[in-house]
């Protein structure tokens, strides 16, 4: 499997997406942030790595929620204020 810095990997075992950060001869150092925000960094043996699947898909529904949300507001606010114009 041929890496390089900015891949996304996995364990094969399972496990979070890990992001590739240098890659030596048998070993590959990882980058990944921690549930609280923590930065980690680990070298793994190049074996126990295999390319991630990463759905974009999940990225563009992120992305839509945030788009609907913020349309939400914005209608809350246009509501608020035609409301004080009739009142």
């Amino acid at each position: 499997m041929e890496l390089k810095p900015g891949d996304i990997v996995i364990l094969k075992s399972g496990g979070h997406p890990v992001t590739v950060a240098k890659v030596d001869d048998d070993a590959v150092e990882c980058l990944w942030m921690g549930n609280d925000g923590d930065l980690f960094r680990e070298t793994l043996p190049l074996v126990v790595l295999e390319s991630a699947e990463i759905d974009a898909s999940e990225d563009d529904d992120e992305d839509d929620k945030e788009e609907d949300e913020n349309e939400d507001e914005e209608g809350e606010d246009d509501d608020d204020h035609n409301r004080r114009k009739v009142a």
